[in-house]
């Protein structure tokens, strides 16, 4: 019997007593939000938008060139006999030049490029956003079954300490000869059996919390308390997904690239200027080095593109259409998944109430027996086994109390709550 109370005492101080740190559900929410991996993300899309728009904008800044060339021509521009006064061509030739362009108009293609930049940040921060919300249901599941192990481990303490009240009343009837010396054997089987129970749920506890942990980037000792919530669910079909919000961003960029598009065969003007020093210069008749300039307008207008213009809108057209159907079919298939819910929340609330009735017929059995077990008329085994019967009662209860709560956080969580 010393062996017993030394494994479930160790038992129960390795699953913490002292200390207990408290976590709720809302918590757990919030530190998936905050240390989930994927939220690194927002800040490298920021770095990469910032560099894009960079990039963007200076395409409109000056841009500068120099060149420079060495040739030899095998023939060079030859003059008649009658002006052998002008001194032959070199068929070697130098020119270095230093050219800058100026973009002066583009139809607004660099505004609208940049709105499309705008538009992918959104579109691309909102979709982590809705992965990190699609980890919930995994949170719901891990936090319920945490929550349902916590309160199995308080059952088993309720049920060691009937049983060690109970042991200690068989040993009396033994002692006095009422009941069997065999009667106390049976009752120390089930307390070791307990014990090991103890160490199952413990070490379930465990792995679910560092698997938790791997979801918050918060690591939690083996004693942390998990605070029941009470959870309501308004049960209609409201959704107010991050997906939809997704989808909504989606046809705002395709907009955007419409825009884009749509500029892409307007004029552009451009201001140029080139200075150069070479041999021969401008003057293809001095055959001397010379610096030289030029300085124009020059003017770039796709008048006929065979209507790939027009084709790239049909496309982006019909990219819209996908989204739309996207859309409404991620809210068909929410409507079905809510319904599902639904159903299984009202089931588990009816089971809660035969639950009840179930546990107050198993005390009632109980109490005779407990009196019949004073009184030597049964044995031990047969107490046990309706005692065993109330626990199950119990237990499935408290499991039915715990997942209607987890079915109705699953509602919400389905219908973006």
């Amino acid at each position: 019997m010393k062996k017993i109370g030394f494994i479930l005492m160790l038992t129960i101080l390795n699953f913490g007593v002292f200390a207990q740190e408290s976590l709720t559900l809302t918590e757990c929410y919030h530190l998936v939000e905050t240390n989930y991996p994927l939220v690194k993300q927002h800040q490298l899309l920021e770095q990469q938008n910032q560099l894009d728009k960079t990039i963007i904008t200076k395409a409109t800044l000056p841009q500068i060139n120099l060149d420079a060339q060495v040739t030899y021509q095998s023939e060079v521009l030859e003059f008649p006999l009658a002006m052998t006064g002008i001194t032959p061509i070199n068929k070697d030739q130098y020119r270095a030049t230093l050219s800058v362009n100026q973009l002066i108009y583009n139809g607004g293609a660099t505004a609208a490029n940049l709105k499309v930049k705008a538009a992918e940040l959104k579109t691309k921060k909102k979709n982590i956003e809705t992965s990190i919300y699609q980890l919930k249901a995994q949170i719901n599941q891990l936090y319920f079954s945490i929550l349902l192990n916590q309160e199995t481990f308080n059952l088993l303490e309720a049920k060691k300490k009937q049983l060690e009240t109970k042991l200690k009343e068989v040993k009396s009837g033994i002692k006095n000869g009422v009941l069997l010396p065999s009667s106390d054997s049976i009752l120390e089987a089930e307390l070791l059996k307990i014990a090991q129970q103890f160490i199952e749920v413990n070490t379930r506890k465990l792995s679910l919390l560092e698997t938790l942990s791997s979801f918050t980037g918060k690591p939690f000792k083996a004693d942390t308390k998990l605070e029941i919530p009470l959870i309501t669910a308004q049960l209609n079909n409201e959704i107010k997904r991050p997906e939809l919000d997704l989808f909504q961003l989606k046809k705002e960029e395709i907009t955007t690239q419409e825009d884009l598009i749509s500029k892409q065969n307007s004029p552009k003007l451009n201001g140029f200027a080139t200075g150069g020093y070479g041999n021969p210069g401008l003057n293809l008749l001095d055959n001397s080095f010379h610096t030289f300039y030029t300085v124009g307008i020059q003017l770039h207008w796709n008048i006929f593109d065979w209507n790939t213009n027009k084709k790239q809108q049909q496309t982006i057209a019909i990219h819209k259409d996908i989204i739309e159907n996207e859309t409404e079919v991620f809210k068909l298939n929410t409507n079905i998944a809510l319904d599902k819910q639904q159903k299984e929340i009202e089931k588990i609330l009816a089971f809660l109430t035969s639950d009840v009735a179930i546990i107050n017929l198993r005390k009632k059995v109980l109490k005779t027996l407990d009196s019949q077990l004073k009184n030597g008329v049964i044995t031990s085994s047969i107490y046990i086994t309706e005692f065993t019967n109330l626990f199950e009662a119990e237990n499935t209860l408290v499991r039915h109390k715990i997942q209607v709560q987890l079915a109705k956080a699953n509602y919400n969580t389905i219908k973006g709550e």
